[in-house]
């Protein structure tokens, strides 16, 4: 991954669900351009906050063993935008898990300060289905190395299972 679209999970349940966080902040050099004067979170970037958030759901269901990867986005749906200053909330579950892939429904919501108080509020739905690509269909053959779930990303991933306690099959 070269971009990471979430800072970290708070809640990952193997073969279940998963929920991760994203801190939008002006820092980011994407939201000057989006829109100038009125910066928001781009729905297509949330699109993929969730997609790496389910993906390394769906990973995980294997032990990371299978590269995964995108293969359809169902439904993206959104109804309020995200401002800097807010949190984003990617809540993934899985719906259907094979061995030829996987089906996610997705929910994002932001946390915001309403009247003082800190509240979570909607913002959209993404169901997507994701592909265990070396036991794909076609008979297509890929690479062994595993340019998904690489030691970059490992390493990475180890930081976020140690803060919440994330126990892989067959560890």
């Amino acid at each position: 991954m070269r971009w990471i679209w979430i800072d970290k999970f708070e809640k990952f349940e193997v073969n279940v669900a998963a929920v991760a966080i994203k801190n939008v902040s002006l820092a980011e050099d994407h939201l000057h351009d989006h829109f100038p004067g009125f910066p928001v979170m781009p729905a297509s970037l949330m699109v993929e906050g969730m997609a790496q958030t389910a993906g390394i759901l769906v990973g995980a269901a294997r032990n990371f063993q299978e590269k995964v990867i995108l293969a359809k986005i169902g439904r993206a749906t959104f109804s309020r935008l995200v401002r800097p200053g807010e949190q984003i909330v990617y809540a993934a579950k899985i719906s259907n898990v094979n061995e030829t892939g996987a089906a996610i429904e997705g929910v994002i919501s932001a946390r915001t300060t309403v009247k003082g108080a800190m509240v979570e509020v909607p913002v959209g739905q993404v169901d997507m289905m994701f592909s265990h690509i070396d036991n794909n269909m076609s008979g297509m053959k890929f690479p062994d190395f595993n340019f998904v779930f690489n030691s970059q990303f490992m390493a990475l991933f180890e930081t976020y299972r140690r803060e919440i306690h994330v126990e892989l099959p067959g560890g």
